[in-house]
């Protein structure tokens, strides 16, 4: 599906890039890291086009999105959004996200209550025990060559820079490495309905999303079949049995609506 708009905007210091497809209540995507607006939700994005306008954002460093001289973080990465919706004149969204998007999504909904009208998290990370301990070990030794090949395809499909893959990838295993809780106080403060989507096998542990689900005020959780990412169709998990009907579509129309 080809977007009805795509574009390079200046903000906060860099150029970011978005998509926009279809019409109606407007829904924003935020893809996970190492990722693209394709290798998060392009299988995805048809289905939610058909009711909803997508805005679909590219992060820092990510895509055709340009860096700045700075660590990445799902703070800026949430006033990028922010200042986004501004430009783009949207008052208020229904915003998804996966993974690091999750947690940016997070962070929009806390420093912009105003901006957010409902939350899709999809295997979102709120605390360092939200994942297995293994987890912390594998990212302080990341390096590109671990990468996933897939992610690494997806980049240069969109940004045939091999310096800007590197950069990507250092920027999201330094964010990371670096990673700090969100507090309970800030996730207790989330005021928009919320919805907590989790693989069977996921990176983050079922645990945490039933700590979250009691912590944030409006919260529902969803464990789904499959991996992470796999109830979006992310490209790491789509095989040749994939099949649309999978993903758990209805589940988040009725979220929305």
């Amino acid at each position: 599906m080809q977007p009805s708009i795509s574009n390079i905007t200046p903000i906060n210091g860099i150029q970011i890039y978005y998509e926009i497809y279809g019409t109606g209540s407007p829904l924003i995507l935020l893809h996970g890291g190492g990722s693209t607006i394709q290798s998060s939700f392009e299988r995805i994005i048809p289905l939610l086009a058909k009711s909803h306008q997508i805005i679909a954002i590219e992060s820092q460093a990510h895509g055709r999105t340009s860096d700045r001289n700075s660590p990445s973080s799902f703070t800026q990465d949430a006033e990028d959004v922010a200042q986004l919706m501004d430009h783009l004149k949207i008052k208020k969204a229904d915003i998804l996200g996966f993974s690091n998007g999750a947690t940016t999504a997070l962070q929009l909904a806390i420093h912009h209550p105003e901006k957010v009208n409902k939350l899709i998290l999809g295997s979102p990370l709120a605390k360092r025990n939200g994942v297995a301990d293994g987890f912390w070990e594998f990212m302080k030794n990341a390096s590109l060559e671990n990468m996933p090949s897939q992610l690494k395809e997806a980049f240069l499909k969109v940004n045939p820079s091999e310096e800007g893959l590197k950069i990507m990838h250092d920027r999201d295993a330094a964010r990371m490495v670096n990673f700090k809780d969100i507090s309970d106080h800030d996730l207790q403060y989330i005021q928009a309905p919320t919805l907590i989507i989790l693989a069977e096998q996921d990176v983050i542990l079922p645990k945490h999303g039933k700590d979250l689900e009691k912590l944030i005020p409006n919260c529902q959780l969803a464990i789904v079949q499959g991996v992470h990412g796999e109830y979006y169709g992310e490209i790491t998990t789509v095989g040749p049995d994939f099949k649309e009907e999978d993903l758990p579509v209805p589940l988040i129309e009725r979220f929305l609506n």
